[in-house]
């Protein structure tokens, strides 16, 4: 009977001084060039070799030794609990987390399902980040900045609809995509317009911001509005469609792409023409949306670039006395097709 290997006992782990005596070099000189010190130049030959030896022992910088040594960590949490869901919220951060690697950060993110405002921020403030970034429904409180600040982050940067005193404020509104949506339909003649609403949680803090932009262009037009929670089923979106007729409605915004393509199979198959008793609009722009028939009509969203962003956490996180800044970070569009 095979028995599963036991790790060595008693081998120590590589220190810099083992890997300064193979790379026939100083301590200082493996600490600047695995640290990337820019300040002190270091040959190539020098950097390969004490690069080599370091890989050939296994050693592995010690964070936290690095982090008293620089007087702060390298880490930047972002919470990831109510981050927006979908195709392009997912290519933005995977992006913006790229590129803080690529600026040497370590990325953390902190699940923290339940925690809110000054219980959340405590938590974030026990990691000891340089930055905490916050994106949609994660936004501290003017306390929660305070503290965070006091505990060692040297910046702070809220991604959202509303800014936070004290905090770097990156408009990401998601009301504009609702209000693009509504703007749309209403330019079609469509006057009582349905709200898709997820009945999933990741979603929901999105769907209420665009639920809010749709509401606030449609009451300005006159126009009707009728929230729908659905859930991203089949069943949900027949049920829905089901009953379509009797809510009177003209037009609807489906919270997003993947979202309309649903009710709007739904819709056809009871038999609800679209766009000619229906118009239809998601939210996204993706491909298999212009590939349906009807062509899906829908709200293309333009952001900063995930490197942008980084470059700006970067700058705020070596300029720690600099004020609040405020900028924004998105635009929305509607794109007319043959759903609408």
């Amino acid at each position: 009977m095979s028995q599963t290997p036991r790790p060595p006992v008693g081998r120590s782990a590589p220190t810099s001084a083992d890997v300064a005596r193979l790379a026939g070099v100083s301590r200082a000189t493996v600490s600047y060039v695995l640290n990337n010190t820019a300040a002190v130049r270091i040959s190539e030959p020098t950097r390969l070799r004490v690069r080599a030896a370091a890989e050939e022992l296994g050693y592995v910088p010690h964070a936290a030794a690095r982090s008293l040594r620089a007087g702060h960590t390298r880490t930047v949490v972002m919470p990831s609990a109510r981050r927006p869901a979908g195709p392009l919220p997912v290519r933005f951060y995977d992006e913006f987390q790229g590129e803080l690697r690529r600026l040497e950060y370590t990325v953390v993110e902190y699940g923290g399902l339940g925690l809110d405002g000054d219980e959340a921020a405590r938590a974030w403030a026990e990691l000891r980040p340089v930055a905490v970034v916050c994106p949609g429904g994660t936004q501290p409180t003017a306390h929660g900045v305070s503290l965070l600040r006091r505990s060692g982050a040297r910046a702070v940067v809220t991604l959202g609809p509303h800014p936070t005193q004290g905090a770097h404020f990156l408009a990401l509104d998601e009301r504009r995509i609702g209000a693009a949506a509504a703007e749309h339909l209403i330019e079609r003649g469509r006057r009582a317009i349905g709200v898709v609403v997820p009945r999933e949680p990741v979603p929901a803090h999105c769907a209420r911001l665009r639920l809010e932009g749709v509401r606030a262009a449609a009451d300005g037009a006159g126009a009707r509005t009728v929230a729908l929670p659905m859930a991203y089923e089949e069943e949900s979106a027949a049920a829905l469609a089901a009953r379509w007729r009797a809510t009177g409605l003209d037009g609807v915004f489906a919270f997003d792409d993947e979202y309309a393509m649903l009710l709007m199979r739904a819709l056809q198959d009871e038999g609800v023409d679209v766009p000619r008793e229906t118009a239809v609009i998601g939210a996204g722009d993706l491909l298999l949306g212009r590939l349906l028939r009807p062509r899906l009509s829908t709200v293309r969203v333009d952001t900063v670039s995930g490197r942008r962003l980084a470059d700006f956490v970067d700058r705020m996180v070596r300029e720690p006395a600099a004020e609040p800044e405020h900028h924004d970070l998105m635009a929305a569009r509607a794109v007319h097709r043959e759903s609408s």
